[in-house]
C-alpha cells in the first residue's frame, strides 16, 4: 500500500511520524509546497522573527528521521490536482504520485483583504519562514510598523518590534483587541501591557489603503486618519486551503469536510489540521480551528485510521 501525505505544517509532519511508529512498512510519500522539510509556526512571530531561534531549531524532526525511516518528503512542489479515479496526485513538477491512501494536510494562508495598495512593498502577512525572513530584512531599515489586526500573532510581533526600538501601531476593527479569542479581560490585561510597552493600540478602526510610491509610506483608516508606515503586517485571520480538494469533487465547507475519524467523501482520503471542518463533541457542532493541538491530535488520528485502526 502508498500513502501520500500532501502538507508541510505540524499535522503533515506527526502524521508521518505516527504511520511509521504504528508499523507501517509501505511506501510514504510526503509533499510540501514549501521548500523547508515540516516546521513549527508558533516560534515565527516570536522566537524566530526575533533572530533568537535559528532556523533548524524550527525544525518538527530532523530531516535525517525522515531518512532513517524511509519517508520520502518531496519539497517545493505543489499538488495541483487530485485524480480519484485513478488514485494519483498531480504535482507542479510534471510527477504523478499513485496512492491507496490520501492524507491532506494543507493548512490554510493569510487573508489578504483586497484593499488599494495590498502589494506595495512593505506590505506583509505572516505565514511561513519565508515571509518571516522578508520581514526580518525589511525590519533593518523600517521604524513605522502598522499591524493590520490585533489577534495573537499581531500581538507578538508588537512585542519583537518595540523591543528593536520600532514605533508600533495597532488597527483593530472590533471593539477590543484578541476579541474573537479571549475574554474581555484578558483582552484588557493585554491592552494594557502592550500599550504600557509603548504600543499604540486603536480599536474600531478600519485599515482602508494603504499609500505609497512603490513602497507603503502611509495607512490610510476607515475614519479618516492616516498613520506613517514604512512596514505594515496584516494580521486579519485565514483562510483554509482547501481548493485542491473541492476541485476533486470532495464535499468541502469553510474547509474539507471530515467525520470524526478524519475521513472525508472519498473513504481513501483522508483531512487533518487547520484545512478541516470536523464535528466537534464538546460544542455539539462543526467548526474549523486553526490550533497547533487540533492539527496534531487529528494528525495522529488520521495516520492510525488511513493504516487499518480505529480511533
Amino acid at each position: 500500500m502508498a500513502i501520500v501525505i500532501v502538507g508541510g505544517g505540524h499535522a503533515a509532519g506527526q502524521a508521518a511520524a505516527t504511520i511509521r511508529q504504528e508499523g507501517f512498512e509501505g511506501e510514504l510519500v510526503l509533499i510540501g509546497a514549501e521548500t523547508h522539510i515540516p516546521y513549527q509556526r508558533p516560534p515565527l512571530s516570536k522566537q524566530y522573527l526575533a533572530g533568537e531561534q535559528p532556523l533548524d531549531k524550527l525544525w518538527l524532526r530532523p530531516e535525517k528521521f525522515y531518512v532513517d525511516r524511509t519517508i520520502d518528503v518531496r519539497t517545493g512542489i505543489t499538488v495541483e490536482n487530485i485524480d480519484r479515479d485513478g488514485q494519483f496526485v498531480a504535482c507542479s513538477d510534471g510527477s504523478l504520485v499513485p496512492y491507496d491512501r490520501l492524507l491532506l494536510a494543507t493548512g490554510s494562508r493569510p487573508l489578504r483583504p483586497n484593499l488599494p495598495g495590498i502589494d506595495l512593498n512593505g506590505v506583509h502577512t505572516l505565514r511561513t519562514i519565508t515571509d518571516v525572513d522578508k520581514i526580518r530584512t525589511d525590519m533593518e531599515s523600517a521604524t513605522h510598523l502598522v499591524i493590520v489586526g490585533g489577534g495573537y500573532i499581531g500581538l507578538e510581533v508588537a512585542s519583537v518590534a518595540v523591543t528593536a526600538n520600532m514605533q508600533v501601531t495597532i488597527l483593530e476593527m472590533e471593539d477590543r483587541i484578541l476579541q474573537r479569542v479571549t475574554h474581555p479581560f484578558m483582552s484588557a490585561f493585554y491592552h494594557k501591557l502592550h500599550s504600557g510597552k509603548g504600543v499604540d493600540i486603536r480599536t474600531k478602526t478600519r485599515a482602508s489603503e494603504f499609500v505609497g510610491n512603490g513602497r507603503v509610506q502611509t495607512v490610510l483608516c476607515g475614519d479618516g486618519t492616516t498613520v506613517d508606515a514604512d512596514l505594515v503586517i496584516v494580521g486579519v485571520g485565514v483562510v483554509p486551503n482547501s481548493e485542491v480538494a473541492s476541485d476533486a469533487g470532495l464535499l468541502c465547507d469553510d474547509g474539507i469536510m471530515v467525520d470524526e475519524r478524519c475521513v472525508t467523501s472519498d473513504p481513501s482520503i483522508f483531512a487533518a489540521g487547520d484545512c478541516t471542518n470536523h464535528p466537534n463533541a464538546l460544542l455539539d457542532r462543526r467548526l474549523r480551528l486553526e490550533s497547533v493541538p487540533n492539527a496534531m491530535e487529528q494528525s495522529r488520528i488520521a495516520a492510525s485510521n488511513l493504516i487499518g485502526g480505529d480511533k
